[in-house]
């Protein structure tokens, strides 16, 4: 199994901050989401290897573990080493426990393979983080399959609740989501996803697996369009020049529908609109909406003619003057 440069992968350096590693992956998500490039398998693997890459250095957890343990993962998958070869006791932490420090000890192969199981994530990710659930040693995990997420009762005997990540697009925390949970068994449980859930959002099933609880942990994806700060919005919307300084309308998309907005003369690039109540849904109050923050782009012409030049000429010798 390959190892993954996560630092390579974002275009980062291993010195990056937070701000750079979020900006890095943003623009890397809206680049190669699936909703840009639809029926693109190299795009949709970029998209999710940029996922993955940021739910690791994004986390100061996993990122100290990456840190501490990529380099000599490297080094054991270059040498061609079995895992079940390879000293896992500087990841896992104490595995006995003495005076004198932490101890070491060799995963067994069914521990091996117990860390390889799921579908979300690469065979390295997995097996550095048991499943993107944290690596905690015992604990229940989950794997996408078809829409659903499928449970290892005989792992989940212990917890009382269980947390599974699950992301949605931006369209379905506006309009709410479902997901299905199926136990080990073959029992299935619908998991509604309501209106106005962001980023960290939680919602808990109770008794819904095996007696547990289960709670899952939303990530809304990036939008190709939208960015989101709490229930606002923000979009970029291209005006002519002509328009920009003539004054005029510019249609701007929401989530719902496209609405024109009424333009002044004069208006700057950059100059932001506040359109009220277009934003998302409340969460805890989802009649009430966040607002859409339009933002102007004044698109220059790329070919203008000699006599649009000259018009542009004497335009400029008119603004001299009364400067």
């Amino acid at each position: 199994m390959d190892y993954k440069d996560y630092y390579q992968i974002l275009g980062v350096s291993k010195k990056a901050d937070e701000k750079e590693i979020k900006r890095a992956f943003r623009k890397l998500a809206q680049q190669h989401h699936p909703d840009k490039n639809p029926g693109d398998a190299e795009a949709e693997r970029k998209f999710k290897e940029v996922n993955e890459a940021n739910t690791v250095l994004s986390d100061p957890e996993k990122r100290s573990q990456y840190d501490r343990f990529g380099s000599q993962w490297e080094q054991y998958t270059r040498a061609g080493g079995r895992p079940e070869d390879f000293n896992w006791g500087g990841f896992g932490g104490n595995a006995g426990g003495n005076a004198g420090g932490s101890r070491t000890r060799t995963m067994t192969p069914e521990e091996i393979e117990q860390l390889m199981r799921g579908g979300n994530f690469s065979d390295f990710f997995e097996t550095l983080f048991g499943g993107g659930l944290g690596g905690r040693p015992g604990g229940a995990r989950a794997r996408t399959t078809g829409g659903g997420f499928g449970f290892d009762p005989a792992m989940n005997t212990q917890l009382r609740s269980q947390e599974v990540p699950v992301q949605i697009t931006l369209e379905e925390a506006f309009h709410g989501a479902t997901r299905t949970l199926e136990s080990g068994d073959g029992t299935r449980v619908q998991a509604n996803i309501p209106r106005g859930v962001q980023t960290g959002s939680k919602v808990r099933m109770r008794g819904a697996i095996d007696r547990n609880d289960v709670v899952l942990k939303v990530e809304v994806a990036p939008h190709a369009k939208f960015t989101r700060t709490g229930d606002d919005l923000r979009v970029q919307v291209a005006v002519d020049l002509y328009t920009a300084i003539l004054g005029g309308e510019m249609a701007v998309p929401t989530m719902e529908r496209t609405v024109m907005l009424t333009i002044p003369a004069g208006t700057q690039n950059g100059r932001t609109f506040r359109l009220r109540g277009l934003g998302m849904p409340k969460l805890k109050q989802p009649d009430q909406r966040g607002d859409l923050f339009a933002e102007v782009a004044v698109k220059l012409p790329t070919q203008v003619s000699a006599e649009e030049k000259e018009l542009f000429q004497k335009l400029q010798a008119l603004q001299e003057e009364r400067e």
